[in-house]
């Protein structure tokens, strides 16, 4: 079996899944039907003929399922904590005259996984060693498990469930109580796992990393563990990343290993190391609490004295202010670091933080900058008394026992991350490189108070590109691309304003059937918006109300003022398509792109929508043959598929008729 099929495989699963998300999830298509099937085909013929199937492939079809609750089974063999030292000579004396495996000690949820007939037949959590939950449910829609393997003998292995860096802060910024957010990687995938639900597990981006092979029958490992590990990535498994080494080259190999930290995404707290001879390892047995055939290394904090500057306290959507201390900066695991999270003013009271005290700093598991001790202990003053960003009243609350500074102010800016990342967003002014956790940031720091204040982000230059996660590349991109975003349409920037239930095709519509007259928009009454075609009385409560705020009035004109929006020819043409519904699928040839024929439709008063339902009246496909799944709801509701030819067609026979 070799490599390159195998990474092939796993290609064309990222491949698929990234095509399916965009067709059937954003109305997009990015390969042809005719190039998905190849391929489809491609990763069939691979999975028969290396006897593995992923569990996110498109070729299978995992069913979610709800438990009441999670089953416990005892461990056939107690899994055991492992010794651990700090010290790097300790692990060339555990080495002594033997080859070694060095490998990551993921900082996730151990898994047990069975194996039978080439099938996923149990998984266990690692639970207390001895009892764990059976969560084969969960493991079935993990990222990267193998639903079937080639071996049809029992197979046991341990590995290490994980959910990364990136993953844990999108999942997080999804939240929007301070207090229900995970506190890291490691407590989001211990739940994500657990989970009764196994459909919020595969939302999660839960991944297995294989780390030893417990069992399997008839198989000649030649008495390597690394020939173990070769085996099981052969199976469709991803093993931990691994080096051999030996009592000379452990040291260099534990620098490589943490030079590698900051770039992985993957959360870990050290390194592990077994005796590659499988029988000499096993020959050692064990103490009453750890095996002797392993050895875990736990990085040795750095740690920096530096002097407390100043506390930042930057407010969150929730209404929450979080303390941050600012400090000197210093050279921490290879990269200067001058601020670290406090989190509440329990934590504050209990280090008695003051500005001017004399600090010590660390980065726990070498990522995350925070406090080890404060020496001088000069105590907590100068709480703040209004928000720094509105300027309203705050007030200490008690949350899950510890004390925390709120907010109290409804309307205050950082309440409305949503509103910013809305307006920041492909379909309204799409300004790349403002996520959630950016927008929080700048609003935090006072860098965004309303729309308008996007376009003016170089007035804090030196700022933003000393700010973590940010640097003079991603600035740049930044302002370009908020200068690309100031030539727009004015149906994107209403939109963009969050106005209650008015979508971009919504948008579209009123600012036609008001020729685009600014003025016309501003002061519509009720009644007027209510006689447009598909606004109704809700809607036009919705967008009177926005507009009756004189507030909202003059921050739309400074909007305004900021953006240049090319005057737009109002629709001469009837609205034939008025109440008629859309949806396309495929390649076009008489349009640029799909996109454009939306457009055409929208002008002529019909509605694009991106999925087959009993409301849709069109289903636009030049291969009307397709077994394209559209196609197929198209069929079983009854509902006519059109060529982009036929479509057309029909066009010029209502424009006949409504001249008649």
């Amino acid at each position: 079996m070799s490599a390159q099929k195998r990474q092939r495989m796993q290609e064309l699963v990222e491949l698929l899944n990234r095509a399916g998300k965009a067709y059937y999830q954003d109305a997009e298509e990015i390969m042809s039907n005719y190039e998905y099937d190849k391929l489809y085909d491609e990763l069939k013929g691979l999975e028969e003929e290396l006897g593995i199937t992923l569990s996110d492939s498109p070729t299978v079809n995992v069913g979610y399922e709800v438990l009441s609750e999670l089953p416990k089974e005892h461990h056939e063999r107690p899994m055991l904590s492992l010794d651990k030292t700090k010290d790097v000579e300790e692990l060339k004396s555990f080495a002594g005259e033997q080859k070694v495996l060095m490998s990551w000690k993921m900082d996730g949820l151990t898994i047990v996984l069975t194996y039978r007939d080439g099938k996923l037949f149990k998984a266990v959590t690692r639970g207390n060693g001895e009892i764990g939950e059976v969560i084969t449910n969960n493991a079935k829609v993990f990222k990267n498990i193998p639903l079937q393997i080639r071996y049809k003998g029992e197979l046991i292995l341990r590995g290490e469930a994980v959910i990364g860096y990136k993953d844990f802060e999108r999942i997080n910024a999804e939240i929007a109580e301070a207090e229900a957010k995970y506190k890291n990687p490691r407590n989001l995938c211990s739940g994500s796992v657990r989970q009764l639900n196994n459909e919020i597990t595969a939302k999660r981006n839960v991944r297995f990393y294989a780390f030893t092979l417990v069992q399997a029958e008839d198989v000649d490992f030649h008495n390597s563990r690394s020939y173990q590990m070769e085996w099981l990535r052969g199976q469709g498994f991803e093993v931990v990343e691994y080096a051999e080494v030996t009592r000379d080259t452990i040291e260099a190999e534990v620098i490589k290993f943490s030079e590698k930290i900051a770039h992985n995404d993957f959360p870990s707290d050290g390194l592990v190391l077994v005796y590659d001879d499988i029988a000499y390892g096993q020959s050692l047995g064990r103490t009453s609490k750890f095996p002797r055939d392993s050895f875990a290394f736990k990085w040795a904090d750095e740690i920096r004295e530096t002097r407390l500057l100043e506390i930042e306290w930057s407010p969150s959507r929730t209404g929450l202010i979080n303390p941050v201390a600012i400090f000197e900066p210093v050279e921490l695991e290879g990269t200067t670091v001058s601020r670290a999270s406090v989190h509440n003013i329990s934590i504050m009271e209990e280090l008695e933080l003051g500005v001017g005290d004399k600090i010590e700093v660390y980065k726990a598991n070498m990522i995350i900058p925070q406090i080890a001790q404060n020496l001088t202990k000069s105590g907590v003053k100068d709480i703040p008394e209004v928000c720094p960003v509105c300027g309203g009243k705050t007030e200490i609350r008690a949350v899950s026992n510890a004390k925390a500074l709120y907010c109290t102010n409804p309307q205050c800016q950082a309440k409305h991350v949503k509103a910013f990342a809305l307006f920041a967003s492909r379909d309204a002014l799409n300004i790349e490189g403002l996520s959630e956790a950016t927008l929080e940031k700048f609003i935090s720091r006072g860098y965004i108070k309303e729309f308008a204040d996007l376009f003016h982000l170089d007035r804090y230059a030196e700022e933003i590109m000393a700010a973590e996660g940010f640097g003079e590349k991603s600035y740049k991109n930044l302002i370009a691309s908020a200068k690309k975003a100031r030539k727009t349409t004015l149906p994107r920037v209403v939109y963009a304003l969050g106005i209650a239930g008015i979508g971009l095709a919504n948008a579209k519509v009123i600012c036609r059937a008001f020729d685009y007259d600014i003025e016309k928009l501003i002061h519509a009454d009720e009644e007027e918006l209510d006689a447009v075609p598909g606004v109704g009385d809700v809607l036009a409560k919705a967008f009177t109300d926005y507009f009756a705020e004189p507030a909202h009035v003059e921050m739309f004109r400074r909007l305004l003022a900021e953006l240049e929006i090319p005057e737009e020819k109002t629709a001469s043409g009837a609205q034939i398509f008025t109440g008629v519904n859309f949806v396309i699928t495929g390649s076009v040839e008489h349009f640029a792109n799909r996109a454009e024929m939306k457009e055409f439709i929208e002008s002529l008063g019909g509605k694009v929508t991106g999925s087959v339902t009993s409301k849709t009246n069109y289903l636009i496909n030049n291969d009307v043959n397709s077994t394209s799944s559209k196609n197929k709801k198209a069929n079983e509701l009854g509902i006519p598929i059109l060529s982009e030819t036929q479509f057309l067609k029909m066009t010029e026979e209502y424009n006949e008729k409504d001249t008649v």
